[in-house]
């Protein structure tokens, strides 16, 4: 065998040393992800969740990232602490609730600046935000960029609705006429049911604002009327 065959051999051998040395991390991080699944499918769909199970998921989450910290595992870990700090308000102490916000905000400022185009990631460090330290300038940075990445995802409207809503005083002009354009292209794409844009409504001028966004938009002023009015009944 000619030396240039044993250098191939000896490259592709390397080669695949490497490979096993790089997907390692990944894969043993990967698995110890997928004993957190229950809990975070149960929190996306709405289903109850106890606390021995969310913080032995948490626990094993932890364990993954710290094998795996790559952009997309801190990202996943962040809907999973934030999920058990807002479903577990009647279990887990509000200190060790805020400790997991404050990780899920880490996670996600660390997340999505290696995988900036995650619409829901940047509607996620906005509703943290807002949940640590109320309405503030620091929601509406990651509010706008969710708009801008994921715009049309009819889950996250309501969710978007809410935020902008509480912090709209912090919106520059050319910020709330982007806001506004939003709002009218999210009821113009939702036909078949709006009843949400009522849900969204918290104090008492909100519905006022509803109506001026809306204002140019044809037919919306009788339409929210009538899903007011069947609101109050």
């Amino acid at each position: 065998m000619s030396v240039v065959h044993w250098l191939l051999r000896g490259l592709l051998g390397a080669a695949g040393v490497l490979i096993v040395y790089l997907a390692w991390p990944v894969a043993w991080g990967a698995w110890y992800a997928l004993k957190a699944e229950t809990v975070i499918s149960s929190l996306r769909e709405g289903r109850p969740v106890n606390l021995p199970d969310s913080l032995a998921a948490i626990d094993a989450f932890d364990t993954a990232v710290l094998i795996d910290p790559s952009p997309l595992r801190r990202l996943a870990r962040s809907e999973l602490l934030f999920g058990a700090a807002i479903e577990l308000n009647w279990a887990a102490p509000d200190s060790q609730r805020r400790q997991w916000m404050h990780t899920a905000e880490s996670d996600l400022e660390v997340g999505l600046a290696g995988a900036p185009g995650r619409g829901a990631g940047w509607l996620r460090l906005a509703a943290v935000r807002q949940a640590l330290d109320g309405p503030s300038s620091r929601v509406v940075g990651p509010l706008l960029m969710s708009i801008e990445t994921a715009p049309v995802i009819p889950p996250l409207w309501p969710v978007r609705m809410e935020l902008i809503l509480r912090n709209w005083r912090f919106l520059t002009d050319e910020q709330r006429n982007a806001a506004e354009a939003y709002i009218a292209m999210t009821w113009q794409h939702s036909t078949a049911d709006r009843r949400w844009f009522v849900r969204a409504i918290r104090a008492p001028g909100d519905e006022l604002f509803l109506r001026y966004v809306l204002s140019s938009v044809p037919g919306a002023q009788d339409e929210l009327t009538l899903l007011f009015e069947a609101a109050r009944k």
